[in-house]
């Protein structure tokens, strides 16, 4: 898992760590050169009362201490700067491959699962690298100088000191099998809290219309209290190694002063000899803990990376063929589907569908709910592929063109227009350089420069959080602005004004027919009466066409589409 780390994303950065693990070997090296420094402190100073020597050793403790501080801001400053630039490559690479991958999976995960591992599961692994990174480049360099001190004054004492050494072997391995389980449960628990969250503020209306404020908390409070066991098993975990590191300090000190005692009651050995090797393995207890912890820390951040792991190795159901052919130019072009079936699951959508929207005229789909129209649309821009049949544009198979181009032939204009919690500008333009005359053109065309003066901004005002700024009518033309800035040769219009009221209705079924000039337009529609001018209708019931042609002639005929348009004629005049 390191070596994916390593190979992906800490590599290009390899010159600033290898300065990073410079500076903090300064750092690590302080320590031993303190422990050093503490035997002549004694023997000559304290015990030999050679006043001379107090300026020496004391610049030296003073130079080594300033040293470890300018050591200790530079390396954390450049493993700072390391850290945030790897973390935003992973969260670049992993956003993009989510987006990658086809509806089917998005439909399988809430976005607050995923919004949790995009964010929560990368902080995760950023904290750990960086600790391990601190742990090998200060911890261990301190380590090596001091034991180096301890054995350069008796290797027997450091032998004592590490007596207690075996008692971490085996429990250290269960320790991290334990680790890394929790811990993995811990970042599910927290993907679950995320998706709580997400559905919680995304239905704060109906939850205050039906009451649910206490039935969501309730149910948020015992997530809260599983990631909470959670979280404190991990952390029991991680203490763990650290804690018997301690145990195997105590025993050592416990046998070197035992050992050690009676060879300086005899003269053996100075007491500056005992401080200076006392001061060493005293030191050592940190940069001991600190790594003994590592191995806790490592298995919270493997699990992070098992699961970004798992997300990056899965790929795309529907994707661009190895070799496309040149997707349609010029002219707005035929669309084409011929027995085309498609199921979710057990359930069959479309069955057999067939039917040609005409080069540059408008072809209404119509039915009932769940008759396959938006399935059709799906389809078409390849959301979804069919298990059978065949759809081409322009004569040319949508399996058979890359993807993007594929889809850079439609615009789509649904009812629930989704925009951003940008400016108006932005979300028109989408990151596009249009010159300012063609720009107001298109807000012209969308009736998007109606209401601009009733904001404060205009055209920079907010759009708030999903157009929540702006009312439906308003979202609509928005979007409209965005499929005549995008100008495709084929135009998808997915129950565009179905949510709006009579007078909105007429202002953006207005931009739509601008929109729909020299385009293969393609609509779905409940209310009929705005399908009457169409070049075609298809009829759809469950999933399959049973009829097809103009309003006139399919209500002559009397089939099912006379019975939706008199039902329909009923309701408004009883309305």
């Amino acid at each position: 898992m390191f070596r994916w780390l390593w190979g992906n994303y800490l590599r290009p950065h390899w010159p600033w760590l290898v300065l990073a693990l410079a500076i903090m070997a300064v750092e690590g090296s302080s320590l031993g050169l303190i422990s050093l420094l503490v035997q002549p402190m004694f023997d000559q100073i304290f015990v030999g009362g050679d006043s001379s020597a107090i300026w020496w050793v004391g610049l030296s403790i003073l130079a080594v201490f300033i040293a470890r501080g300018l050591a200790s801001m530079a390396h954390k400053i450049l493993l700072t700067r390391i850290a945030q630039r790897t973390a935003a490559a992973i969260r670049r690479d992993l956003l993009g491959h989510l987006m990658r991958l086809d509806s089917g999976f998005h439909q399988q995960r809430s976005p607050g699962e995923l919004i949790e591992r995009v964010q929560g599961d990368v902080v995760a692994i950023n904290t750990v690298w960086s600790t391990i990174i601190t742990g090998l480049g200060r911890d261990v360099v301190s380590l090596i100088w001091l034991f180096g001190v301890a054995l350069s004054i008796d290797w027997r004492w450091t032998a004592v000191t590490l007596i207690g050494a075996p008692l971490l072997v085996i429990p250290s391995f269960f320790v991290q099998k334990y680790v890394r389980r929790v811990s993995r449960r811990a970042r599910g628990i927290a993907s679950r809290m995320s998706q709580r969250l997400d559905e919680v503020f995304h239905g704060i209306n109906p939850i205050k219309l039906n009451s649910l404020e206490r039935y969501q908390s309730e149910r948020d409070a015992a997530l809260v209290d599983e990631r909470v066991r959670a979280e404190v098993q991990t952390a029991v975990g991680q203490s763990a190694i650290p804690a018997l590191l301690d145990v195997m300090s105590g025993i050592g000190f416990f046998g070197v002063l035992v050992y050690g005692g009676h060879e300086i009651i005899a003269g053996e050995k100075t007491v500056g000899e005992f401080m200076s090797f006392f001061t060493a393995i005293g030191l050592a207890f940190d940069p001991l803990r600190r790594l003994g912890a590592l191995s806790g820390k490592w298995q919270t951040a493997a699990a992070s990376i098992e699961r970004i792991l798992g997300l990056l190795s899965l790929a795309p159901a529907i994707d661009s063929p190895a070799r496309p052919r040149p997707a349609p130019t010029g002219d707005a072009p035929e669309v084409r589907l011929e027995g085309v079936e498609l199921a979710y699951g057990e359930m069959p959508v479309l069955r057999g569908v067939s039917f040609t929207a005409e080069a540059g005229r408008t072809t209404a789909l119509v039915g009932a709910s769940g008759a396959g129209k938006s399935t059709i649309f799906h389809v078409l821009t390849r959301l979804v592929d069919p298990s059978a049949g065949r759809v081409t544009v322009g004569g040319v198979s949508t399996d058979e063109m890359d993807l993007a181009e594929l889809r850079g032939l439609f615009s789509v204009v649904s009812q629930d227009a989704a925009l951003f919690d940008e400016t108006l500008r932005e979300n028109i333009l989408l990151g596009r350089d249009v010159g300012a005359a063609h720009l107001d053109h298109v807000l012209e065309a969308a009736h998007v420069a109606d209401f601009l003066p009733n904001l404060a901004d205009g055209l920079d005002s907010p759009a708030g959080p999903r157009g929540s700024n702006l009312s439906g009518g308003q979202r609509q033309r928005v979007a409209i602005a965005r499929a005549l800035l995008r100008d495709t040769p084929v135009l998808l219009l997915d129950e565009a004004t179905s949510a709006l009221d009579t007078k909105s209705e007429q202002v953006v079924q207005d931009a739509l027919d601008r929109l729909s000039k020299g385009r293969t337009t393609l609509v779905i529609a409940h209310r009929l009466s705005t399908v009457r001018s169409a070049d075609k209708i298809v009829v759809l019931d469950r999933g399959r066409v049973v009829d097809e042609g103009r309003h006139e002639e399919l209500l002559a005929r009397g089939g099912l589409y006379a019975e939706l348009h008199r039902l329909q004629f009923q309701h408004a005049r009883h309305g």
